[in-house]
């Protein structure tokens, strides 16, 4: 489970990371980095998964497996960051680890297109 102190909680918080941060676009998932707000900030990560995703269970399935995934990836996204994964209608079908190339392939490009 990704540590509480991570999870971005905050309507304001997502609005500006998917305005003014880089996107990475997937099949599955579309991540926007948004830069630090203050040099001091610990990276926060959000999860947008709507009904076209599928029932809640799979609504909620989608989310255990992302924050599970980004759990392990906090670290490879700068320092601060402030991170919103948007799941499509497909990921409900796919697995952990189908998900985690798209995840990494996606979190790398709205990196390196992030505004500072």
């Amino acid at each position: 489970m990704l540590p509480r102190v991570h999870r971005m909680r905050d309507g304001e918080v997502f609005r500006q990371a998917i305005r003014r941060g880089g996107k990475g676009v997937q099949p599955d998932l579309v991540v926007h980095v948004g830069g630090p707000v203050e040099p001091a900030d610990v990276t926060s990560v959000g999860f947008v998964v709507s009904k076209k995703v599928g029932p809640a269970h799979d609504r909620n399935l989608v989310k255990r497996r992302l924050r599970h995934l980004m759990r392990e990836r906090i670290d490879a996204v700068p320092a601060g960051s402030r991170v919103v994964i948007r799941a499509l209608p497909g990921s409900a079908r796919r697995p952990a680890a189908q998900l985690a190339p798209q995840l990494d392939q996606a979190l790398h490009t709205a990196s390196s297109r992030v505004r500072r």
